[in-house]
């Protein structure tokens, strides 16, 4: 078996070079399969100890040389070194902004005003967004008409009930009748049964902004009163208490708002409100909009 076997061939000097190389290899292959036969006749547990008289096999400091021409395999499934590794990309969308409802009626436009610069406040805060929203009108075209209310912004869309369910809190706003929220707001209040069946605002932070026609008109009242309608939805009513600063205290005019929330003096209709009325409604935004943000976070 361990022969010596030769190609009788006629080759050139070239050629002469592949003899020599097939002789090598045929020993090798040789070699290796008598070691196999002496390792399946050791049988298990036989040991792996070499046998001293097994012959080296010849190898040379020379690199493999191939026959002049010949074509050269290629692996594509090798794997190169200067492969980039594969990494999974992940794409996550930015979190959604929590959102605050600036709900309102107005007949003369006081109470749009301070929804305005409320919804500025709510912008401010990073991550929360303010959306104004109209509740529908109950008197006719003819009565509006005659108490020479001026018509309605169309461009702050009117709401339904069904709506307030995917807001995370809420400022509504309206002016006094009484010492109580007009009868518009309370007709929308009226309608959100079934979310009060579902108890679909339950723990929702709302809070309430007022005009009334003069200084004893119900600044504090209207407010108070409409804390009934957050008790049965569960909500929780936010108000701001004195944490406007100074402002709160000042005496030398004329000022609407309170403890409870931001307000404004409407007087006959013709009344605009003030800058310290407004600078109030725009830190009840700021303020709203940080509580929701760190209730969202509990």
């Amino acid at each position: 078996m361990m022969g010596r076997y030769f190609v009788d061939y006629k080759f050139s000097e070239a050629n002469g070079i592949l003899a020599a190389n097939t002789e090598l290899g045929e020993k090798r292959r040789l070699s290796n399969r008598a070691g196999t036969d002496r390792s399946a006749t050791m049988g298990k547990g036989g040991g792996c100890v070499p046998s001293k008289k097994r012959t080296p096999l010849a190898t040379s400091d020379d690199p493999p040389k191939t026959t002049a021409g010949a074509p050269t395999a290629v692996d594509d499934k090798a794997p190169t070194s200067d492969a980039a590794p594969t990494r999974e990309i992940t794409i996550t969308e930015p979190p959604a902004k929590l959102k605050i409802y600036i709900v309102y009626y107005s007949m003369y436009g006081h109470v749009e005003g301070l929804a305005k610069r409320m919804k500025k406040g709510i912008d401010e805060i990073e991550g929360v967004d303010g959306l104004l929203y109209r509740v529908s009108e109950t008197l006719s075209d003819e009565i509006l008409e005659k108490m020479k209310a001026p018509p309605k912004d169309d461009s702050i869309p009117l709401i339904s009930a069904a709506e307030l369910a995917s807001a995370d809190g809420f400022l509504f706003g309206f002016p006094t009748r009484y010492g109580c929220m007009a009868a518009q707001m309370k007709s929308f209040f009226d309608s959100t049964g079934q979310l009060w069946k579902e108890q679909k605002l339950a723990g929702k932070p709302a809070g309430f902004f007022v005009s009334t026609g003069t200084q004893g008109g119900g600044q504090e009242t209207t407010a108070w009163t409409a804390i009934t309608q957050l008790a049965h939805h569960g909500m929780l009513f936010v108000p701001i208490g004195y944490t406007f600063g100074a402002g709160m205290f000042t005496m030398d005019s004329i000022r609407g708002g309170s403890p409870y929330g931001a307000g404004v003096y409407a007087g006959d209709g013709t009344r605009e409100p003030t800058g310290t009325e407004l600078a109030l409604a725009e830190h009840q935004g700021k303020y709203m909009a940080a509580v929701v943000k760190r209730l969202a976070h509990v």
